[in-house]
């Protein structure tokens, strides 16, 4: 006999404030057990050491963590200086030790500056990378190291949080707020500009800040959520649309919805196609009537739409 399916039909974005100590994997099935969710994930994960924004998303809302993955992300970290560990964080073992020397600030900031823009990063050994079918996490954990291609990520913004000041052995440590694409390991770009400013380092501790476009929203905490009654927790859920805001938006009325809806391409005149000018066909959340979200669309320049990917349940 299979085994039945269980939880609710629970649909939504939960804006997840990590604690520290434990894995997204587990913040995960915390947050899934609180909710009695049948069917989550999360969208790109943090480190057990690092704290803040971790978007989940249940039921129907699944289906758009492609689009938080590959958004930008803003975290705070600080840069200890003088010391490298195995796995380029404080939960590591030190395996080098090097003198931190005086910098001025203005020699701290021409470093800082050399790493904004398009960069190349060689990712760490302890990631969820594969190699060969493995994890590199698990080759790390067996002494094995492997080469690994660099891969080219945007530092959209780097900047220090702290008094910017001068460095040296009585200043050992970097705040740094740090704005950047899809990919980027916080951890290689701390050890990166440790070299550049002639030492080595490590990430001492690790706050993401926001996820595009879920700047400045409030973070839920496990433990706020589990001290609300169960039947008020699905009041933090976000829709699965907020998701999609940097999307263009196309209003459909209840004929065009239900044609949709049943696999159909529809027709509409150029007033209506958003996007003019941009590449085709241009992808599109469609709503039906009363703002019914009823999925993704792409919408081609011959005005011709067509469903990219629908949602149960949405209203038309």
């Amino acid at each position: 006999m299979p085994r039945s399916r269980r939880g609710r039909d629970v649909s939504g974005i939960l804006l997840l404030d990590k604690p520290a100590g434990i894995s997204s994997n587990q913040a995960l099935q915390r947050a899934r057990r609180l909710l009695d969710a049948r069917k989550a994930g999360h969208t790109g994960s943090l480190d057990p050491l690092a704290t803040g924004m971790l978007p989940l998303c249940f039921g129907e809302a699944t289906k758009v963590s492609t689009f938080l993955l590959d958004a930008h992300k803003r975290y705070r970290t600080t840069a200890a200086l003088g010391a490298a560990t195995d796995t380029g964080d404080l939960d590591g073992e030190v395996i080098e030790r090097a003198p931190v020397p005086p910098r001025s600030a203005d020699e701290v900031a021409a470093v800082l500056a050399r790493f904004a823009g398009e960069i190349e990063q060689v990712p760490p050994m302890y990631s969820a990378l594969k190699h060969g079918g493995e994890r590199l996490y698990r080759l790390a954990r067996a002494g094995q190291v492997v080469e690994r291609p660099p891969r080219r990520v945007t530092i959209h913004a780097l900047h220090r949080l702290d008094a910017g000041g001068a460095i040296g052995p009585d200043a050992m440590s970097l705040e740094l707020e740090v704005d950047c694409s899809k990919g980027t390991y916080i951890r290689t770009l701390v050890e990166d500009i440790a070299r550049a400013l002639g030492t080595v380092g490590h990430v001492a501790a690790l706050r993401r800040v926001s996820v595009s476009p879920f700047d400045g929203e409030a973070m839920v905490t496990l433990e706020a959520l589990e001290a609300l009654p169960p039947e008020a927790r699905d009041a933090q859920l976000l829709a699965a649309d907020t998701a999609l805001s940097g999307l263009p938006a196309l209003e459909v009325d209840a004929d065009e919805a239900r044609r949709l809806t049943h696999g159909q391409s529809l027709l509409v005149e150029a007033s209506r196609r958003p996007g003019s000018g941009e590449r085709d066909p241009v992808l599109c959340r469609a709503y039906g009537p009363a703002r019914g979200f009823l999925g993704l669309v792409d919408v081609a320049a011959s005005g011709e739409v067509r469903a990219r990917r629908l949602f149960v349940a949405a209203g038309a």
